[in-house]
């Protein structure tokens, strides 16, 4: 048996199998980071309130999230809440589990890009007579979420390769998919090299998407008026007459 065989690794590359794998991959890292995204955007704006309960209850989700290994929280929902009468399919309990880790690290992320614009555009909204809710909405958040288009790109590829770890339940993604394959055969280095491909396709394909997002950003800058502020005026928005 040769060490590298071109056609089977074609084979694999262009098989349905792989192509599946690939898809479950790509599915449970984009629906992972759409909850990321949205939890980690309540639990910043949460930081922001001056409630200090809320404030007590997102410190307390950001330690327990941050603080343990995302293998042992995906080992908990698919072991653990069945005990509870909470039982899920293995691809529910790995968005579950990845969602609520990706949450806990985009939150400093979110927070970081409200943070990033300037207490004079608050103070300005504020003097047209915006309330804090309509100053969060309509001024800080557009600007906000351009701020972190870079870092939230990075978080998808991590989480991309992060999801690697779900074949630990049972989800049949592109890594458990190659490893399976391998193990019949023992064609490793043929079905890891498919699977490699794959995940830099992906990667690849993000990194594209990501710099066509940057760069429609920072053209809608350039012919945003310099006065900044004027961009989310009270009568654009029709919040104010």
């Amino acid at each position: 048996m040769s060490i590298f065989s071109l056609h089977t690794m074609l084979g694999y590359l262009f098989s349905r199998l792989f192509l599946d794998a690939a898809l479950m991959t790509l599915w449970i890292s984009l629906v992972s980071l759409g909850i990321g995204m949205l939890l980690g955007l309540v639990a910043a704006i949460g930081q922001e309130a001056p409630w200090r309960p809320v404030r007590a209850v997102v410190l307390l989700y950001l330690w327990l999230f941050r603080g343990t290994p995302v293998l042992l929280q995906l080992v908990f929902a698919f072991n653990v809440l069945p005990v509870f009468g909470l039982v899920l399919p293995a691809y529910a309990c790995a968005v579950l589990a990845l969602g609520l880790n990706e949450g806990a690290y985009m939150t400093e992320i979110m927070r970081s890009g409200i943070r990033a614009v300037g207490p004079g555009q608050r103070m300005a909204a504020r003097a047209l007579g915006f309330e804090d809710r309509q100053i969060m909405l309509w001024v800080v958040l557009p600007q906000a979420l351009r701020i972190v288009i870079p870092p939230i790109g990075n978080q998808f590829n991590g989480m991309l390769k992060l999801s690697a770890l779900v074949s630990v339940i049972g989800v049949k993604e592109l890594l458990l998919t190659a490893d399976q394959t391998a193990s019949m055969n023992f064609r490793y280095l043929e079905t890891l090299t498919v699977a490699g491909l794959y995940y830099l396709c992906m990667t690849t394909g993000l990194m594209v998407i990501q710099h066509f997002i940057e760069e429609a950003c920072q053209r809608r800058r350039g012919r945003a008026p310099r006065t900044g502020w004027k961009l989310f005026s009270p009568a654009d928005l029709g919040l104010v007459r």
